[in-house]
């Protein structure tokens, strides 16, 4: 069954002070005879990815402009399926992992029982996010005409790095996404020719408000970090993001362990959290905590050790210089939320990186391990670049990665697909 996500309310007046009143203007004029706009978004989870942030933010902000916008997530899956449409994931991005017939048959009828229950409507904006309930459009043929949701548009919005997929997988996804009416990429760059139908670009964005990217004072930040074994006298590295091979953390252990040997107070913080429809990140964070046993400064952390929105905050804040190493990265929000905090970043060539940061104006593109310690040991060096980078930084995602922008663009694409 489906499960309606019981969302905060949110006002678009809080976003001005940083967003701008100009930004909050185009949203109301967007919004004007939209009102009442029945819009629904579903996805895997409420908690633990990028995904369920976004839309912890856009779903009440685009209530506030006037539409009746709601969220639902898959409930009660066995988790099994999640360890298939990690699977999935990790293909289309690249990863040599075809599926065998007999998950590709669990992926179906997990999509083939949601369709029977999907929530009923009407809707006239419904938004598929990511694969996991990617088929369920495919199997609402089978489903009988009395139980049917009334739809106007289906949205497919993919949130993942498509721009190396492994064929096999991606000629599957294909077959469903072109029963939809457009699909939403964050990059052009990642739209395949099997897309039959159109497509729209829309970047991700961070909420401003959230606690999680609120300034706290220095000596909160301190007293946080410090509570995890931290010392905020040292210098920090930091790396934040879901425990996941793409994001590549035993290239950042590397990293790091180069940088020492030139800067022994040296400190590595590791902060991620696992989420629920990610069976592999349970593994990869044991690895990682075995490997921290032979250095003390390497702290690996999660939302198992009471590492929450705050926590997150307080090491992205003090941190010296974050580093996000992703080989693939369809976005990566994380690199978004410490720009925002004026931190000078370190991240990796991946796409979603690279729509983020121009390197050597706002942050690094790097595309090595080696690249990755020497631009991070320059960092360390020079504190006056750092605060240079880490302005540009803020002023990038002011202008261009609110959650603001996010909303004004969702409205864009209805307006153009009524």
């Amino acid at each position: 069954m489906f499960r309606e996500v019981e969302l905060p309310e949110k006002q678009l007046k809080d976003q001005s002070p940083y967003a701008g009143e100009e930004a909050i203007r185009e949203i109301k004029q967007l919004a004007q005879g939209m009102e009442n706009l029945r819009v629904l978004h579903v996805n895997s989870t409420s908690y633990g990815g990028g995904v369920a942030e976004l839309l912890y933010t856009i779903v009440p902000l685009t209530r506030d402009a006037g539409l009746d916008a709601r969220w639902y997530v898959m409930d009660n899956v066995p988790p099994e399926f999640f360890e298939v449409t990690k699977k999935i994931h990790n293909s289309l991005q690249g990863a040599e992992t075809p599926l065998t017939d007999n998950e590709w048959k669990l992926y179906e009828d997990i999509n083939m029982r949601f369709a029977a229950s999907f929530p009923p409507g009407p809707w006239d904006v419904v938004i598929i996010h990511d694969p996991q309930p990617l088929a369920v459009l495919t199997f609402l043929d089978g489903v009988p005409e009395s139980r049917k949701p009334a739809v106007g548009r289906w949205f497919w919005r993919c949130h993942i790095d498509l721009s190396t997929p492994l064929m096999s997988t991606w000629q599957k996804v294909a077959s469903h996404l072109n029963r939809f009416d457009c699909a939403i990429f964050t990059s052009r760059k990642y739209v395949q020719e099997e897309v039959k139908i159109p497509v729209c670009e829309i970047t991700p964005s961070i909420d401003p408000t959230s606690p999680k990217n609120l300034a706290i004072s220095d000596e909160e930040g301190r007293r946080i970090i410090a509570s995890f074994g931290i010392d905020p006298k040292r210098p920090l590295m930091v790396q934040v993001s879901r425990f996941d091979p793409w994001k590549d953390p035993f290239g950042v252990v590397d990293a790091y362990s180069m940088v020492k040997r030139k800067t022994p107070d040296l400190q590595l913080a590791m902060v991620g959290s696992i989420a629920h429809d990610d069976p592999e990140g349970i593994e990869l964070l044991r690895k990682l905590r075995k490997l921290a046993e032979h250095d003390h400064d390497i702290h690996v952390l999660s939302n198992e050790d009471g590492v929450g929105a705050p926590e997150v905050a307080a090491f992205q804040q003090l941190a010296t210089v974050v580093v996000q190493k992703s080989v693939r990265e369809g976005f990566g929000l994380t690199i978004t939320e410490a720009m925002w905090k004026m931190r000078p970043v370190v991240a990796g060539a991946a796409t979603g990186c690279k729509l983020q940061i121009t390197d050597g104006v706002d942050g690094y593109i790097i595309n090595s391990t080696k690249e990755c310690a020497e631009r991070v040991c320059e960092i360390l060096k020079n504190p006056e670049l750092a605060a240079k980078l880490g302005r540009e930084a803020r002023e990038t995602v002011r202008r261009k990665f609110l959650s603001t922008r996010h909303v004004a663009n969702y409205l864009k694409l209805f307006a153009r697909h009524k």
